[in-house]
This record gives C-alpha cells, structure tokens and sequence, in this order.
C-alpha cells in the first residue's frame, strides 16, 4: 500500500544528550557539535534557517551560510536592501536553525542582531570569487527582476567594468552578527522522547542550563 505523509517517520536511536555531559559554555558546545557535523562530511554543515519578523509580527524564513562564530555571536552575510535585512533593520531580533539530519541533531538560537564592522565586511568579501562579488552587485536582492537574461547582462557588464581591479565592496553589502540569548540543543531519542538542553544567558553573562520536555 502506497505510504502516505502521515505514515513518514523515523525513530532516532544514535545518542543521547546529557547535562553532565554537555560544557558549560553553549559557543564551545555548538563548535563541538559543529565540528562533529563537518568531521561527518555533511552537505553544507553551516547551513541554517534565519526567521526574522516585521514590528507588526508578520514573519518570514530562509536559508542562509553561517560563515563565522564566537563568543560575540554568529555571523552571516547579506544585502541589507534584502527583504531579511529590511526586516533585521526595523527588528533586530532573530532565530537561527540548524538541521543536521544524519547526526539527529538540531539547534536553535535566539538572538538580538547587529551589523558587524566595515573592516570585517571587507575582509570576507575579498574572500569570495570574483563573480560572487560582481553578484553582490548585480542583484538588487529581493527586488522583481523582468527577466533571468538582464540579470546575466548586468553581470556581464560589471566583469568588464572591474576586469583586472579590485571590486569594491557595495555599501548595501555587508554581515550581521546574532548575539545569543538561548541556545537549545536538541538530539533525536527513540519514542520522541528526545533530548532538549536549553541555555539562556544570565544577566552576569554566565549561562543557565534547564532541560525542556519532548
């Protein structure tokens, strides 16, 4: 018999997640847990949904790369005229997830947003391939466009203008950082019975750690 969404599931089984076990510190845990995804040879392990929302409420979701973290935060790179950045600009708050399937982990994190420094702007568009550059001028981002030929035509042109200069970085181009305020930490258990360790930072800066319900 053909099987049906509702029929979709899968039990997970692989580990568990304990208090005892987890470090104090959620940054030092994601790293772990990141490196752990990147040693297991994901696709894009740094993936991860940001859901913004506008100062009326309506809320909006994609995909993005995060591309630095510390203990400031967690970095990703966006055009600020994008409909994400309009929204971050209005309400600088924030929700970033990451999906690792095949470890049976997610995390989430919560977080007030702020742009990061020109020079740390500067610094990772230098970094990307030229027509990633070119790009980050030629899409007016978010915008409706006529046709797919105009955008190409655009970034043609662009090539020529900065064949064999430097490419600026455009001024509407630029990171966001998300200054954590939680960070949960979710690994798959059999019977839905998972694991959820969540961290919510204290006024001192120090980290609580509670334990959620499935």
């Amino acid at each position: 018999m053909e099987k049906t969404i509702a029929d979709l599931r899968k039990d997970y089984t692989l580990q568990g997640l304990s208090e005892t076990e987890v470090d104090p510190n959620p940054v030092i845990q994601f790293k772990q847990w990141f490196d752990q995804a990147l040693a297991a040879q994901l696709t894009e392990p740094n993936a991860m949904t940001i859901a913004t929302a506008t100062p009326d409420g309506k809320p909006s979701a994609r995909m993005v790369l995060l591309k630095d973290f510390d203990e400031r935060g967690f970095v990703f790179f966006t055009n600020y005229n994008s409909h994400k950045g309009q929204e971050l600009a209005k309400n600088p708050q924030a929700y970033l997830v990451f999906w690792w399937a095949e470890l049976e982990r997610q995390v989430r994190i919560s977080g007030l947003v702020e742009k990061v420094s020109a020079t740390e702007s500067d610094t990772y568009f230098h970094s990307r391939p030229v027509n990633s550059q070119l790009g980050a001028w030629a899409s007016n981002q978010s915008e409706v466009i006529e046709t797919r030929e105009a955008l190409e035509q655009k970034l043609h042109e662009l090539q020529l203008k900065y064949q064999n200069q430097e490419i600026p970085r455009p001024p509407h181009w630029g990171g966001l950082r998300v200054i954590p305020t939680e960070i949960e930490f979710w690994q798959g258990r059999s019977s839905r019975l998972h694991d959820r360790l969540l961290y919510t930072r204290l006024n001192d800066g120090s980290w609580k750690i509670q334990r959620l319900s499935p």
